[in-house]
Formats: C-alpha cells, sequence, structure tokens
C-alpha cells in the first residue's frame, strides 16, 4: 500500500518517527491505526454496556469488585 501525503503532513510524520524513536514512517503509521483499532473497539464495548439492561448500582461495592477482579487477573502485556 503506497499513501501520498501533502509535504506539511510528510514533514510531520518524519518528525515523529525521529522524535518518537520509530524506524520508519510505517511503523508509525501502523502504530496509529493500531490505536485507531482500540479507540473503535473501546467505543463499542462503551456503546454495547450503555445500551445493556442496569443489572444492580453502581455502588462502592461494585467498584471495590471490579478492583478486585482486575488485582486477581494481573497485569495485562
Amino acid at each position: 500500500m503506497n499513501i501520498s501525503l501533502p509535504d506539511a503532513l510528510k514533514t510531520f510524520v518524519d518528525e515523529q518517527v525521529a522524535q518518537r524513536g520509530y524506524s520508519t514512517s510505517s511503523e508509525y503509521v501502523r502504530e496509529l491505526i493500531r490505536r485507531d483499532q482500540d479507540c473503535q473497539q473501546l467505543r463499542a464495548l462503551l456503546l454495547e454496556g450503555a445500551a445493556s439492561e442496569t443489572v444492580g448500582p453502581a455502588d462502592a461495592g461494585y467498584f471495590a469488585g471490579l478492583r478486585e477482579r482486575i488485582r486477581k487477573a494481573g497485569p495485562r502485556e
């Protein structure tokens, strides 16, 4: 896939590659696409949750339970 960019955007991408430690502009663009995929997935999950039926109050006990589940799951890689 080839992507054409105006000079101003090409300069911006080249600066980001240099400043952020990417090896190539392709690596930078791949990272942007992955982030966009993550944002879209999060948005879909949030919309799904917002449309779902309420199962109980979101009180202190509810959030304590969520924190415990996260602790038990361990760190993500």
